[in-house]
């Protein structure tokens, strides 16, 4: 963690006066150290990343109190936590602390980046990068192996910062605390350690769905977007009967199974879709079927599977334990809510949102870019 980081924390309303104490650094990094606010109530420096975690979802931090002799007393940041957020973020902790390098790779970045600049309905990875550079205050939440992060922290002046709950948050540090204007903390987005109106930009690139209620998680990080500023989301699409019927079927069975296990089980639905598509295969549908959301046209066979019946991705670019990844990121995570336009569109009508768009990025999700009023 950079010194600098605490001037941005400490306009919280539970830390605004506070002090930093630093046990272990390395290349000006805090490593080891604790945040003290004005109740005398410490967060831990721990590999890092300042940690605001509290409720089921903090840590066991008994071996850090009894190390530097700190009091049981430990945060305010206190909800109200729902046991199945705790179970996704196991998978998600086993999940990057598996995939330290993806989408760090070359053979990863032309899939990805050109799939973020259909998200953010850009043409050109140069224009990916001129979008972010016109900010001075960047968020990311959820930031997995810190990718995304790095790369915008690489194409502006202005400061990044990055927040997860799960260790992904310890696996986006290592992979930007090279970066001076790159900051990572661990906390719960329904209550980051951030004044309202702090930033520019926000990015939640599948994040939200995430969570116990979709729509609450949009409305707390929203509040942390300045008037004016920009933000990004992604939201899974609510898919139709078939895949929806396909979806919950193996999600009752695989979401109840150790990470090791749930990996072993979508094997067969990677190799599915590998085969499927190195089948090379297209079809023509002359007419809709509605009943099953599949429209007309001329349809790759993988393509068509994936969308309208099972989860089965495979991308040449990626190895295999890679693509299986992504299939073990859709069916084992206790928490992932699908949605409609419509009902997003009644979000943003909530929040006092009118310029918005939605950006026809894939099929199988739903992707927004708005801009939030000014006072």
């Amino acid at each position: 963690m950079k010194k600098e980081l605490v001037n941005c924390i400490s306009q919280n309303l539970y830390l605004n006066r506070f002090s930093l104490i630093s046990f272990v650094e390395k290349d000006t990094q805090i490593i080891e150290g604790v945040i003290w606010d004005s109740h005398q109530c410490w967060y831990p420096i721990i590999k890092g990343v300042p940690c605001f975690l509290s409720g089921l979802l903090k840590p066991d931090f008994t071996w850090f109190q009894k190390k530097y002799n700190l009091p049981s007393i430990n945060g305010h940041f206190i909800q109200n936590h729902q046991e199945d957020q705790l179970r996704t973020n196991e998978t998600f902790s086993d999940k990057w602390n598996r995939f330290k390098n993806y989408g760090l790779e070359s053979n990863h970045q032309e899939f990805l980046y050109g799939w973020y600049c259909k998200k953010l309905g850009l043409s050109t990875l140069e224009e990916l990068k001129s979008f972010y550079q016109q900010f001075s205050g960047i968020l990311e939440v959820g930031p997995g192996s810190g990718f995304n992060t790095k790369f915008m922290a690489e194409n502006t002046q202005g400061e990044v910062f990055s927040v997860d709950v799960s260790d992904a948050a310890y696996t986006t540090f290592e992979n930007t605390k090279h970066l001076a204007n790159c900051h990572v903390v661990q906390a719960d987005l329904m209550s980051m350690p951030f004044a309202d109106c702090s930033f520019d930009f926000i990015i939640a690139d599948g994040v939200l769905h995430h969570t116990p209620d979709t729509k609450k998680a949009l409305f707390a990080v929203y509040k942390k977007l300045k008037p004016n500023g920009q933000m990004f989301f992604y939201v899974y699409k609510q898919m139709g009967a078939a895949r929806q019927f396909c979806d919950r079927y193996i999600r009752e069975h695989f979401t109840h199974l150790e990470p090791d296990e749930c990996y072993k089980a979508c094997e067969g639905l990677t190799e599915l879709g590998r085969e499927l598509s190195h089948l090379n295969a297209k079809i023509t549908l002359e007419k809709d079927i509605p009943v099953l959301g599949i429209p007309a046209g001329t349809h790759d066979v993988q393509r068509l599977f994936y969308y309208n019946f099972v989860k089965c991705f495979w991308n040449d670019a990626f190895d295999f334990e890679t693509n299986n990844m992504v299939n073990f990121d859709w069916y084992h995570p206790h928490n992932a809510w699908q949605h409609t336009e419509t009902e997003v569109a009644g979000w943003l009508q909530e929040l006092g949102v009118s310029d918005y768009k939605f950006n026809d990025a894939n099929p199988n999700g739903i992707s927004v870019l708005l801009t939030k009023p000014s006072l």
